[in-house]
């Protein structure tokens, strides 16, 4: 779907928006309406009893021509940028497949918003026509998609800088959605790393480590994890060097298993289908570097995805095996099933070694307890350090990407300890999400500053949200992405 914006509204419009906030019915005088369509639209509303809550949609049909058009209004609530990305979701929910081809949004009725509210409007509208269609052959003419464009008269001023950074957001989460919905015989290891080349041609750099190389390396949690698979494991770094060369700002880890099974720690049949998206980590990983590389931030930031796929074959690896990590130590491996984590720290280990960032912030969908403990509505949050914490969590207080502190402390850390190696890969029932963080924490270097995101109940949705369709959210890059900007941009 396209945006443009135009500079005076066609006279022919066949379906205008007037976006109108609480109890605001009043502004349609603004809006350029002959004084009996004004009449129309303003007794309809109230019959309706449309009070402009946000996202809240009247339509109206009204006299045109020899014809009749669409007068729409789309409730903007108090005017706030999570209300005007809630009225953008909407509207193209609404208008998606309804046989309408094109949008005229007329902002006359919406002067004291800015430039970057008015962004997130337009870009939740495009971002909510994303779909993931490729493999479906046959579908009713109702259920394709119509809506091809949005005009938009009456922008603010600052407009053109803002939906460039909301179109590079937008970028970054249509990459990271169709990572996350691909089936598992399409996105694994090596093609996720094609997936990834395009970033390139915007300036990201890319090296990839295989097997062999992460074998000479000593990464032998991450390869222990990839055994039982026919498919090759991959370490993807993508590098953006917004300042120019100097120190990294921050790295990104992502936790990239591109099906799980369990491996010999078998998941149950019903429902494993869903172990495509237990990339998801890695996947927002990715989509947060384009989206940095399509605005051209002004900081230094490394991705790094470790990639792997968790099978049963007869070289898998069992439970009650003992793998030696990059970092040199030692994990008694209890259960197959626990593999993210192995993933993940001899990924944040070469990242440590390699690149010497200060801060790392690692996101996974690491453990079903997360989901228990936070149901959809939340990400998990562990941190090392306060100042970390706080900025993360306004950086999703802020984007919509929520997020919620969970404790560390060495209390849990002695649930990991084991009696035959430095640790194992699980505690015991209980605190599953914070054992998992703990774990991952024992290959951080004192130094740096850390944060773990177990996204587990976020990167798929079974329901419609603000800006998506059911399936993959793209959760994870819009946090990023605020994180970025606040904290690294000056």
């Amino acid at each position: 779907m396209q945006i443009r914006f135009i500079s005076s509204r066609p006279a022919d419009a066949a379906a205008l928006v007037l976006p109108v906030g609480k109890a605001g019915i009043a502004s349609l005088g603004d809006a350029g309406l002959e004084s009996a369509t004004a009449a129309l639209v303003r007794g309809a509303a109230e019959g309706a009893r449309f009070d402009g809550e946000p996202g809240t949609i009247a339509e109206i049909f009204v006299p045109q021509g020899n014809g009749a058009a669409r007068v729409i209004l789309l409730g903007t609530g108090s005017g706030t940028e999570q209300d005007l990305e809630r009225a953008g979701g909407a509207l193209t929910a609404r208008f998606l497949t309804a046989g309408i081809p094109a949008l005229v949004i007329d902002l006359s009725t919406l002067s004291t918003a800015g430039a970057t509210a008015v962004a997130r409007l337009l870009a939740a509208a495009e971002q909510r026509s994303w779909r993931h269609d490729v493999y479906r052959t046959r579908m009713p003419a109702s259920a394709r998609p119509t809506l091809e464009r949005i005009e938009v008269v009456g922008a603010p001023e600052g407009i053109d800088a803002a939906w460039t950074d909301a179109k590079a957001l937008t970028g970054g989460l249509a990459l990271t959605r169709t990572l996350v919905s691909e089936p598992p015989n399409v996105l694994y290891p090596e093609s996720f790393v094609e997936r990834c080349r395009h970033l390139e041609e915007l300036g990201v750099e890319i090296t990839v480590l295989d097997e062999a190389a992460m074998r000479d390396l000593g990464m032998g949690a991450l390869l222990g994890v990839s055994q039982g698979s026919v498919r090759e494991a991959q370490l993807l770094t993508m590098r953006w060097n917004g300042k120019g060369e100097g120190d990294v700002d921050v790295a990104f880890v992502g936790k990239g298993v591109t099906f799980d099974t369990g491996g010999i720690s078998l998941k149950p049949g019903a429902g494993m289908e869903d172990m495509k998206w237990d990339m998801g980590g890695a996947g927002a990983v990715a989509g947060a570097m384009k989206a940095l590389a399509l605005r051209k931030a002004k900081a230094n930031v490394i991705g790094v995805c470790g990639l792997v796929e968790n099978m049963p074959d007869g070289n898998a690896q069992r439970p009650g095996d003992i793998v030696t990590s990059m970092s040199g130590q030692t994990i008694e491996v209890l259960n197959t099933d626990a593999e993210g984590r192995l993933v993940l720290c001899d990924a944040i280990t070469w990242v440590q070694r390699t690149h010497k960032p200060k801060t790392i912030v690692d996101l996974a969908t690491l453990t079903g307890a997360m989901i228990i403990a936070l149901g959809n509505e939340h990400g998990g949050l562990f941190a090392n350090d306060d100042s970390l914490a706080d900025e993360l969590l306004a950086a999703g207080k802020a984007t919509g990407d929520k997020l919620w502190r969970f404790p560390l402390s060495p209390a849990y850390d002695k649930l990991i300890d084991s009696p035959i190696a430095d640790m194992k890969n699980i505690g015991g029932r209980g605190a599953g999400s914070i054992t998992a963080a703990q774990f991952i924490g024992r290959f951080v270097e004192p130094e740096v500053r850390w944060a773990h995101l177990d996204i587990a109940g976020m990167v798929w949705a079974d329901k419609p949200g603000v800006a998506w369709d059911k399936g993959a959210t793209g959760f994870g890059v819009r946090v990023l992405d605020r994180f970025v900007r606040d904290q690294f941009e000056g």
